[in-house]
């Protein structure tokens, strides 16, 4: 059906073409004052669609559901936006609620319109295992489809909006659990993008339906306090007025009102009583430049005296939003402190607007670090933290982190000025440069000092961050970091590097278990491959290596199955040397196969550098030259202990999951050991110890004291050290001490 057809039918179910009622003449008179003839009669089509579509549709209200949509579109349209994105309000449940197909969409209206609509439908019906895990989904499609285009969120918001204000149909506990997501999820993306017009009704909205009594007592609050402000409201804005005309500045002194929500917040916060949060006059002055900025901030501290430490300039460093202003409080008349920002009539209406006044005030070329630039890097951002997030769950936390702007300024070795969320580490700082400088990163400097990387960054500090090529993340990290970048590319990078661990630890245990049947992995054909895996229902041979060095396959059940077949299908190594499936694995994860050097039936050897697939037992703290025993531990890979361990006799009744393991010759690192020192009770005993500990290069993890009477304690020490012939020096050295009496090492 082409556009005229579908045009001619909706005449017929309407009896008016265009805007047929008062809501759709409104929309009408908002359009004409910025929009051509020939845009609005594209909107006017648009509306004959979607009321078509949703015949017979209602809302909770009664009231027809295709005023729904019409007042998304009014909402945009006071913003002035362009026509196609008014279009894509009109239609923007057509997808998700009537039979409408995009394609359809696409074909009357044009790709950018129907792109629009499905980047605003909300996610179909699909069985999630959580409640919480359907809303992240629904919330990641979001983010996505604003990355694309970011006039997807501005409908998303508009639609928003209109139902916020008609959530009274809806039942108490809906409308508290809509009120909570809108405060949590569509606030601060409204914030992030600038939009402070919506920012401040649906913080308004959401107070009011999750909170209703609170809403209304402060409301009265508000109402009986304000007759008693007007007389000094005046007086202020009238003395700043004549001030400013006097030094020839022209501007406008507007009162603004403090917001229902924000007093609450203030309230809560800080916990203040009302008359300490209401008596604060705040007042806005738009001027025409720049430079009468500051020359008015000049006026207004010869007016009234400023409060110290009080002063913010949001012009030369904006907010992360795009906000910009200069902002500072004064000692009013009777002591009341005056809150004041000033700007100019741009910033003004990007403070208001935030992104969408890139379709308001287009001024050609955009200086760089301006809102729309700022959001584009956001934004972009955005696809990296989708790139690198495990699941839908994780995205959502980490977006939901970098939504709330409280932020700090600090300083690149070059001066140039990055934007931090306030709580910053220089990891995070690291990430924010470059994800390969933050995964390389093993100290800082901070004001040309080396400083924790743990540390916090406040404003106004140089951060020198200093790399050292192998280096890679330390999962200790993820205890302080707090931006959403750092977070996601340190757990996607140790996901990879455990990975490969696991599937190096795999190949080993295999190669281990099938010496029994005195096979090796090189002579397991591709064919016979193929139809393990597709028994085991695993897709490749790195995959199912890795669930063996994980533990959630046991490697001696696979060569069982590997052996049980093997009288036809082994391969010679030369027929594997011309395949590809194993030799590619065998090849990246084992070096010297090809070179003909076969795993001989024997334990399989610990070096102590296998990473995160190979874990020391807390129990027994086992150590280079102990006789050891390895336990197969689904998720975790192989944990060791040592083989006089309580838990190995306790374990023995799943002989399955135990192998065979022993330290190679020539183990490195530090591994940590537990040991109690008697002693007798004495000043600086402890410190006595510590620096015959430290003599001995043991690093001490942590120490706990025991009184035992008023005339001994028992120091426990946790101290890192290289093996058993370390161990036993450093006991030694400590036994010499005149007032120890007894050193042992704890196990179990």
């Amino acid at each position: 059906m082409n556009t005229t057809e579908i045009a001619t039918e909706n005449r017929q179910l309407i009896p008016h073409v265009g805007l047929a009622d008062d809501l759709q003449e409104e929309l009408r008179a908002t359009l004409q004052h910025y929009l051509s003839p020939s845009q609005i009669a594209e909107i006017d089509r648009a509306y004959q669609f979607g009321a078509k579509a949703h015949t017979g549709q209602l809302r909770l209200s009664g009231e027809p559901y295709i005023r729904h949509p019409l007042e998304a579109a009014k909402i945009l349209a006071e913003m002035r936006l362009d026509h196609k994105t008014i279009m894509a309000a009109i239609l923007h449940d057509v997808i998700e609620d009537t039979a409408v197909t995009k394609i359809e969409l696409a074909d009357d209206f044009g790709k950018e319109v129907a792109e629009l609509v499905d980047g605003v439908s909300k996610l179909t019906q699909v069985q999630f295992e959580s409640r919480a895990e359907a809303q992240a989904e629904n919330f990641q499609k979001m983010m996505l489809a604003m990355v694309r285009d970011i006039r997807v969120i501005l409908v998303k918001l508009a639609d928003r909006i209109h139902n916020m204000r008609t959530l009274g149909a809806m039942p108490f506990e809906k409308r508290r659990r809509i009120a909570r997501e809108t405060l949590d999820i569509y606030v601060p993306i409204a914030h992030r993008l600038g939009i402070n017009t919506f920012r401040l009704e649906l913080e308004e909205l959401g107070f009011a339906a999750l909170y209703p009594s609170r809403h209304r007592v402060l409301a009265e609050a508000v109402k009986r306090a304000r007759g008693n402000r007007k007389e000094i409201v005046q007086r202020i804005g009238d003395s700043v007025t004549e001030r400013l005309r006097q030094e020839a500045l022209q501007g406008r002194v507007v009162g603004r009102e403090k917001h229902l929500y924000s007093l609450y917040q203030k309230m809560r916060n800080k916990q203040l009583s009302f008359s300490d949060v209401y008596d604060v006059y705040a007042f806005r002055i738009i001027v025409n430049s720049v430079d009468a900025c500051y020359r008015t901030l000049g006026v207004v501290h010869n007016v009234y005296k400023p409060v110290p430490g009080k002063f913010k300039d949001y012009i030369a460093i904006p907010k992360s939003n795009g906000y910009q202003s200069l902002h500072t409080v004064l000692f009013g008349p009777y002591g009341v402190p005056i809150e004041v920002q000033i700007r100019t009539d741009d910033m003004d209406r990007v403070a208001e607007a935030g992104i969408a006044a890139h379709w308001l005030y287009k001024s050609g070329d955009e200086p760089a670090g301006g809102p729309n630039s700022r959001t584009r890097e956001w934004l972009r951002n955005l696809l990296e933290l989708q790139k690198s997030a495990g699941n839908s769950l994780e995205f959502i936390e980490n977006v939901k982190i970098d939504l709330f702007p409280d932020v700090v300024y600090v300083f690149t070795p070059k001066g140039e000025i990055m934007e931090m969320p306030r709580g910053s580490t220089p990891v995070d700082f690291a990430y924010a440069v470059h994800t390969d400088v933050g995964n390389t990163c093993v100290a800082v400097k901070i004001d040309r000092r080396l400083a924790p990387l743990s540390a916090s960054l406040f404003n106004g500090q140089t951060v020198e961050i200093i790399a050292a090529p192998g280096a890679r993340p330390n999962p200790a990290w993820l205890n302080f970091v707090v931006t959403g970048k750092a977070r996601t590319n340190i757990r996607y990078f140790l996901k990879h590097l455990k990975d490969e661990e696991a599937i190096g630890l795999g190949r080993r245990l295999l190669e281990q278990a099938l010496a029994n049947f005195t096979l090796s992995i090189e002579q397991f054909s591709d064919t016979n491959l193929k139809d393990l895996l597709e028994e085991l229902r695993v897709p490749t041979f790195e995959a199912l290596l890795r669930d063996i060095g994980l533990g959630d396959r046991m490697a001696l059940l696979v060569a069982r199955r590997i052996g049980e077949t093997a009288g036809t299908h082994l391969a010679s190594p030369s027929q594997v040397r011309r395949g590809t499936a194993i030799k590619d694995v065998l090849t990246r994860y084992v070096p010297g196969w090809l070179r003909g050097e076969r795993s001989e039936r024997s334990p399989l050897a610990i070096k102590g550098t296998e990473g995160m697939v190979v874990n020391y037992a807390k129990c027994c703290r086992p150590i280079p030259g102990d006789p050891i025993q390895g336990f197969v531990t689904a998720g975790r890979g192989i944990v060791i202990h040592v083989e006089s361990c309580k838990n190995v006799a306790d374990y023995r009744n799943t002989p399955e999951k135990w192998i065979d393991v022993q330290w190679e010759e020539n183990v490195t690192g530090e591994f940590p050991v537990e040991i109690r020192v008697e002693v007798t009770n004495k000043r600086g005993v402890l410190a006595m110890v510590a620096a015959a500990l430290s003599e001995m290069g043991a690093n001490i993890e942590s120490v706990n004291i025991e009184d035992r009477d008023g005339k001994f304690s028992t120091i426990g020490f946790t101290v890192d050290v290289g093996d058993r012939s370390h161990l036993a020096s450093i006991m030694r050295h400590i036994r010499r001490i005149d007032v120890v009496r007894r050193i042992t090492r704890t196990k179990s």
